[in-house]
């Protein structure tokens, strides 16, 4: 109760308006359907990261075999800065491919290395995108990034060269 009479005192005070918070908990959000990624979720391996700076060496030679597979990876480790505040940006991501096999922990040795990089949402996921392009060479790829929001604004960035529509619900970090 005090949470919530805190926000909307300072939020009003910031809005120079009467502002309402309703809180709740995560198992009473029916009515905001909660969504998530489909895909393959590659976060669980059993590996050692100590590189946090930003380097496209994870994705040399990172695809193997002659035979084309077409799959779904998905990673909630996502996270670089604002370009500007230098503040954290968490998201997931998820890639769609269609092309020679990636190999899963290289990628994510690859996506965990932002974590020290400033960047906008939009600039990391276009640099993803172009990344794997040029170093992994798909026939299809699209990438798709939902951001925790700042500022009350959501910033869910993709960049594809296929049809691919992204899903417009939130996931439970939203």
């Amino acid at each position: 109760m005090r949470v919530r009479q805190t926000l909307e005192r300072d939020l009003s005070t910031c809005a120079q308006g009467k502002v309402s918070v309703a809180l709740y908990r995560l198992d009473e959000l029916e009515g905001q359907p909660i969504g998530h990624f489909n895909g393959t979720c590659i976060d669980d391996q059993d590996i050692t990261i100590d590189n946090y700076e930003f380097t496209t060496d994870y994705l040399e030679n990172a695809t193997s075999g002659e035979k084309v597979v077409e799959e779904t990876l998905v990673s909630h480790l996502l996270k670089s800065n604002c370009l500007i505040t230098h503040q954290p940006d968490w998201g997931s991501i998820q890639i769609q491919y269609r092309g020679r096999q990636i190999d899963r922990e290289k990628l994510l040795r690859y996506l965990v290395s932002f974590r020290h990089h400033n960047e906008f949402h939009e600039q990391c996921v276009e640099r993803i995108f172009n990344d794997l392009l040029r170093f992994c060479q798909p026939e299809k790829l699209s990438v798709y990034a939902r951001y925790t929001r700042r500022g009350g604004l959501d910033i869910n960035p993709w960049r594809s060269n296929n049809d691919f529509v992204p899903s417009t619900t939130r996931l439970v970090r939203q």
